[in-house]
């Protein structure tokens, strides 16, 4: 098998990036070599690559899903706000610019080329690449200067599957809405659909996907069961009001409060505690949450010093510091680290210069203009553990007093403890087995509560979700109509629905 593929969304967290998964596992599965590809991605969960380069956390899982390492082609164009109207542009895994909304439409010719030749260059080295777009296609504001959704299927001559959610209501007018809002050049790429999280008996749902393929002329490829506990690395907060999955426990349960930063960045650096038993992680902006909870995680941020403004406003700053004073665990990691600090002087990112932290750590960070992107391995001699992660920052963190918590295999230092609060700048250290359970188990201790540390691998979970996606995928879709489609490109014969919508212009 040959070909490339766009799975598109009618929204946001319709599913495009599990389906792409999915999709990505039952070939891999199926003997063919398979590369995600996302164009254009704006996200604040990323990961590096092995050669330091950063990219989407989505394409990252995506990449696992196909058997490969990730790489930048995966995901050439990667947008990370940094503030209201401000991001990042990351091309091919390094910074390039930073722009406002405005200014980034302004970039996009320049960028085309770029994302043009990174999919060329795994059409030619894998048998399929699977390209997922994002937000909706139907964004008809943006459709003029699109380069992700049905921009790139023109460009590139792929089909195209939409992809909607059920369990959100309103799915059939999302996905006759979508295509109907599409000019007849963007419709006659959009092959087929997909119904994604469906509950209940499909008999109930077969009539109404009938008309739905008399109404466009196109097929429903198949029909998605709603699965419990099914998490894949999130890149949309949206994401985060989903129900969490919690481990079963014969002991104590452990109560972790996430604190929920407006520009939180990577907060998958959570995921891998659900696999422990009775621990259970909220995302919050409750004082009670952090007063009671047996672990407080500030995790990281794309705006550090905005973020920690955000703090002083709520009066989270003053739960964590009487937190702090009464010697109940504390936790941050990149970003919440720096907050924890003493000082903070941030030239780069928000331009406030020198701010005071929290004073929790004796630490100070300063901000340089190029970031530090690098896979990281070592040891935490504190809880005679190994560790490992990756650094995704502009802070350079000084450690004043304290406990140094990491060691990389270089010698290089990582992190501050300091009582029962610690930071440190790996992202990613809680997906190590025997460091996390170290960590739970100390918190447990502090908190006076029985832990029973579980006794599977978080590398074995993910693995084992991603390979339920593959089955949903190969059980629950129609494949030899999926695969003649990705090897039989667009489709010539699909009609178009007719419309009195006139796309944007420029201006």
């Amino acid at each position: 098998m040959r070909g490339a593929l766009l799975v598109c969304g009618t929204q946001s967290d319709a599913g495009k990036s599990v389906l792409t998964a999915g999709i990505c596992r039952w070939l891999r599965r199926s003997g063919v070599s398979v590369a995600p590809f996302k164009a254009q991605n704006m996200a604040l969960n990323s990961s590096v690559t092995l050669d330091g380069r950063e990219i989407g956390r989505s394409q990252a899982v995506q990449a696992a899903a196909a058997g490969i390492e990730p790489e930048a082609a995966m995901n050439p164009i990667l947008i990370k706000p940094s503030g209201e109207r401000h991001s990042q542009v990351i091309v091919m895994g390094k910074p390039y610019a930073d722009a406002s909304a405005r200014s980034y439409q302004e970039l996009k010719q320049e960028l085309r080329p770029v994302i043009a030749a990174a999919l060329a260059d795994l059409r030619a080295r894998f048998d399929v690449v699977v390209c997922e777009g994002a937000g909706s296609p139907a964004e008809i504001n943006l459709r003029h200067s699109d380069l992700v959704n049905l921009g790139l299927a023109r460009e590139a001559e792929l089909p195209v599957l939409l992809v909607a959610d059920i369990d959100r209501g309103g799915m059939f007018a999302s996905l006759f809405g979508t295509l109907a809002l599409l000019d007849p050049a963007d419709q006659a790429h959009v092959a087929g659909f997909v119904v994604n999280k469906f509950r209940g008996d499909q008999s109930i749902l077969a009539p109404g996907l009938a008309q739905l393929k008399e109404l466009t002329g196109r097929p429903t490829l198949g029909v998605l069961p709603h699965v419990e506990d099914l998490w894949m690395d999130a890149e949309d907060s949206l994401a985060l009001d989903a129900r969490r999955p919690e481990a079963p426990t014969s002991a104590d349960t452990l109560d972790v409060a996430v604190i929920r930063l407006r520009w939180m960045s990577n907060f998958t650096d959570l995921d891998a505690l659900a696999v422990e038993p009775g621990v259970r992680v909220r995302f919050t902006r409750s004082v009670a949450d952090i007063e009671r909870s047996d672990l407080v995680v500030v995790p990281g941020t794309k705006a550090t010093v905005e973020d920690l403004a955000g703090l002083r406003r709520t009066g989270l700053d003053r739960a964590l510091i009487a937190r702090a004073a009464a010697g109940a665990p504390i936790l941050g990691i990149c970003g919440g680290y720096q907050m924890l600090g003493e000082r903070i002087r941030d030239d780069v990112e928000s331009s406030a210069g020198a701010v005071d932290g929290l004073g929790l750590l004796p630490v100070s960070t300063a901000f340089a203009a190029e970031k530090l992107l690098r896979r990281r391995a070592g040891r935490c001699a504190w809880l005679d553990s190994e560790v490992g992660g990756y650094e995704i920052r502009h802070g350079r963190v000084e450690r004043n007093g304290g406990e140094g918590l990491l060691v990389g295999d270089d010698g290089e230092p990582d992190g501050c403890r300091s009582g029962a609060v610690l930071g440190t700048s790996w992202h990613g250290a809680l997906e190590h087995d025997d460091f996390r359970r170290a960590l739970l188990s100390r918190v447990a201790a502090t908190r006076g509560r029985r832990f029973v540390p579980g006794t599977v691998s978080f590398a074995a979970a993910r693995e084992q979700r991603l390979d339920v996606l593959g089955a949903l995928v190969e059980g629950h879709l129609d494949t030899d109509r999926l695969g003649a489609l990705i090897e039989g490109g667009v489709p010539t014969d699909l009609p178009s629905i007719a419309t009195e919508v006139r796309p944007c212009c420029a201006s």
